[in-house]
């Protein structure tokens, strides 16, 4: 079986269409890699890149996209809607075939050594890479995000796990590990209320909510710790943003295992969740690439309505695409956006 990973790193620039560009060309100059995806968004300011490819040759243009960030991305004058801690943000790497998820821990291992080595770039470890429980969450790490990371590196609970603890501060920091495959998943609200988007976001992923009382004051425990009311949906991360080119909320979903929650799921409870607040889930969008398997579960989701009915693979595509309204924004096309089409 041939060896295939894919990598899915995230820039923070989504605006300078000649640095994105300048990004996928590095990837691109690597034998073994075929780029897949190049999805910038100019309200994140961030774009996230797709390739895949032979283990070795996957960590090579990783670090080639990662060099050409460092040099055209000055994290000072970065400003934009989606949490960050560097110009290459995050680099995931996620084995398809004839690799191990362990495998793929020892690319982000030698991806992160050759970033901090050549580039003096601070890197953490993350997800099934994190060498602590502290680190295996993206958010945690990023906490604080970049404006936060001079003070938090010299922390010695939060030195790099690869590189000097210090500030980098045109490059920031690089969170790289091994992951499943993640779909990036967002529900469009029909108001440019953030603060509604960030309601649901709240009430819906795993981590939950802080519990208030009657007077809006967040309840403690015995130990002093906030407690908390769980989400209503497993394994997502979730958060509200706006979307300023076009004057709507927005949903933000990380899927981190689709087998548990799907699309159709995270749509219908963010639907429920947005009419108890007195507005609707309009449509949906997916940030880079989505498994077939996940557009076919959606499909099928929405088919059991219409009993009695048999339907093709590209029937069920269709009806998940129309039912999420996953063109509502921009047009997807099946061919560009699920991976199984590109490979």
């Amino acid at each position: 079986m041939r060896k295939i990973v894919e990598c899915v790193p995230n820039f923070s620039e989504g605006r300078r269409q000649d640095v994105i560009d300048a990004i996928g060309a590095s990837v691109k100059s690597v034998a073994g890699v075929r780029l897949l995806n190049v999805e910038p968004d100019k309200d994140y300011n961030r774009t996230v890149v797709t390739f895949v490819g032979e283990p070795e040759a996957v960590v090579e243009a990783a670090f080639r996209a990662a060099k050409m960030a460092s040099e055209l991305i000055d994290m000072k004058n970065h400003r934009g809607e989606h949490p960050r801690l560097g110009a290459t943000d995050v680099v995931p790497f996620i084995p398809i075939s004839g690799v191990a998820m362990q495998d793929c821990v020892g690319l982000a291992n030698k991806f992160g050594q050759r970033l901090a080595d050549e580039l003096n770039i601070p890197v953490y470890l993350y997800e099934f890479a994190a060498r602590s429980p502290q680190r295996r969450n993206l958010a945690d790490i990023r906490k604080g995000e970049y404006e936060g990371l001079a003070q938090k590196i010299i922390d010695p609970l939060w030195s790099p796990d690869y590189g000097p603890a210090e500030f980098n501060s045109k490059s920031g920091a690089t969170v790289t590990g091994a992951r499943k495959f993640l779909i990036a998943y967002n529900v469009n609200l029909n108001t440019p209320d953030q603060s509604i988007a960030s309601e649901i976001a709240a009430r819906i992923r795993e981590s939950g909510r802080p519990k208030k009382d009657a007077s809006g004051k967040v309840v403690k425990n015995e130990k002093g710790e906030s407690v908390k009311i769980p989400g209503t949906l497993k394994a997502i991360k979730a958060m509200g943003v706006l979307l300023e080119r076009f004057n709507i909320a927005q949903v933000s979903i990380n899927l981190v295992d689709f087998e548990t929650t799907n699309m159709h799921e995270a749509f219908e409870e963010v639907r429920r969740q947005a009419r108890s607040l007195g507005v609707e889930a309009t449509g949906s969008e997916v940030v880079g690439l989505v498994p077939l398997q996940a557009m076919l579960q959606a499909g099928r989701f929405y088919a059991d309505r219409g009993r009695g009915k048999e339907w093709s693979e590209e029937q069920l595509v269709e009806n998940a695409i129309q039912q999420l309204g996953l063109s509502q924004l921009e047009p997807f096309d099946p061919v560009k956006k699920i991976i199984e089409y590109q490979l």
